[in-house]
């Protein structure tokens, strides 16, 4: 028998069985002020296929724009059962589902505001680094305001808008590279 260690540019193979006790895919639990959405998409790679083994984080803020955590000196949530914290894994197919509520808008770093947005981490085998990216919302008028979105050229914005399919039902792939790769922040 020969033992080898598993590579350091992984997450080894026990990823997904030491999460999977944490997965949250609702955010917000019924009750919790806010306009209810569920996001759903994929996550593929360069060539189209799918990332089977790949882990969504979600953070964001609550409707009125204030994060359950203590670094948010703006007051607290305006529901304490809402902790804007979620974690979804992708199926065989690479799809992925969650539901939220629509955020509120936050402070930006220049002292503007910012739209309303999810902050996204994506995790997988093969990376040294977690991804980071955001969703933002089809239609909403701040976008277009919004300091961090305005930093991405015009032609690549759209990889972060999650579309309307339906009302309360949005889409939004995360492709992880080519020519409609998902814009990745250096964080």
């Amino acid at each position: 028998m020969n033992l080898h260690a598993t590579a350091q540019q992984t997450v080894g193979p026990y990823f997904s069985i030491g999460l999977a006790p944490l997965y949250r895919a609702d955010l917000a639990p019924a009750g919790v002020a806010g306009d209810r959405v569920t996001i759903a998409g994929r996550v593929l790679d360069g060539d189209g296929a799918p990332v089977t083994d790949a882990l969504i984080e979600l953070w964001q803020a609550d409707a009125d724009g204030h994060y359950a955590h203590p670094d948010d000196h703006r007051g607290p949530v305006a529901d304490p059962r809402f902790t804007g914290f979620g974690r979804v894994a992708t199926d065989a197919d690479g799809r992925f589902a969650f539901t939220t509520i629509k955020p509120g808008a936050v402070p930006g770093p220049d002292g503007g505001m910012q739209a309303p947005h999810l902050a996204v981490s994506v995790f997988m085998r093969g990376l040294l680094k977690h991804l980071v990216t955001r969703i933002y919302f089809d239609g909403e008028p701040a976008n277009a305001g919004d300091p961090i979105l305005t930093l991405v050229p015009p032609e690549r914005r759209d990889t972060l808008v999650a579309r309307a399919i339906r009302p309360g039902e949005l889409a939004w792939d995360v492709i992880l590279q080519g020519d409609r790769e998902t814009v990745f922040f250096d964080c």
